[in-house]
């Protein structure tokens, strides 16, 4: 399985950023989808899964700005990321779990198996 991530760039605070996640290979229809970012000096942190019937989990920081989803029949996730803040600065990747999680798992990041690249999002001030 091939994650290839796309979408960061530059952007002002309060901005919108749309990030795009292609998956190719073997992948599960009852996987879980996820998006992770790290940002400068820190450690990799869960932001937003989707479970393959639809049901969601966001960190709290980005409850209400963010929001994903997924193309099962294009074998995509998206992030759209609204009223972005300098803190959203981060290398964000994407990533899947070999098989299906329960809810209390979506932000679990060991559950994930498969990951892309990462896209560079930096949010100036």
């Amino acid at each position: 399985v091939q994650l290839q991530a796309s979408g960061g760039g530059l952007v002002q605070a309060g901005d919108s950023l749309s990030l795009s996640c292609a998956a190719s290979g073997q992948t599960s229809r009852y996987d879980t989808r996820g998006w992770f970012r790290q940002g400068p000096g820190k450690e990799r942190e869960f932001v937003a899964g989707m479970r393959w019937n639809r049901s969601t989990a966001y960190r709290d920081s980005v409850k209400g700005r963010f929001t994903i989803s997924r193309d099962n029949a294009k074998n995509m996730v998206y992030l759209q990321m609204e009223n972005l803040k300098p803190e959203d600065t981060a290398v964000y990747y994407c990533a899947a779990t070999r098989d299906g999680v329960i809810l209390s798992e979506i932000s679990n990041i060991g559950r994930y198996v498969y990951w892309g690249q990462g896209t560079l999002v930096t949010v100036s001030s």
